[in-house]
């Protein structure tokens, strides 16, 4: 049964999108959005050749990091005004070819703590609306308060 979470910051949603979109990596990947719920994140990068490792097939980094901004992402909707969290530890599992016009990652918060969130986030192919797993990823979180009173 999937745990159901409430969000301490009313905010999280644009504060998260803004943190997350403001990042370098975030934009040259294309990363956009498509939900944004308390300890659940869809996002979706779509496929151009400097993601690739031959015409036609994303490469391992491309959805590793479909996996990574949507997992960690979930696990920040959770945190309190001024918290961000990090990336610390992620095993990715990739199951199939990401040969479609782009990723699809949901990111969801499997266990959440002061200091540390764990995520899973699964990433798919998508081709003419049809979406077919390509990897699986479990991730782990630093949360990190960013001024200590």
């Amino acid at each position: 049964m999937k745990p159901a979470f409430v969000a301490s910051n009313p905010d999280y949603a644009v504060q998260l999108k803004n943190m997350v979109l403001a990042m370098p990596m975030a934009q040259w990947l294309g990363i956009q959005f498509v939900k944004v719920g308390p300890g659940e994140v869809a996002l979706e990068i779509a496929y151009r050749e400097e993601l690739s490792f031959v015409p036609g097939k994303m490469q391992a980094t491309a959805i590793f990091a479909a996996a990574d901004f949507a997992g960690i992402s979930a696990g920040g909707t959770l945190l309190p005004a001024g918290w961000i969290n990090a990336s610390i530890d992620c095993n990715l599992k990739i199951v199939a070819p990401a040969d479609g016009e782009k990723l699809l990652a949901r990111g969801r918060v499997v266990s959440h703590g002061k200091l540390l969130t764990v995520s899973a986030a699964e990433v798919f192919s998508v081709r003419n609306g049809e979406e077919v797993l390509c990897a699986t990823a479990l991730l782990t979180a630093r949360n990190i308060e960013l001024q200590r009173k």
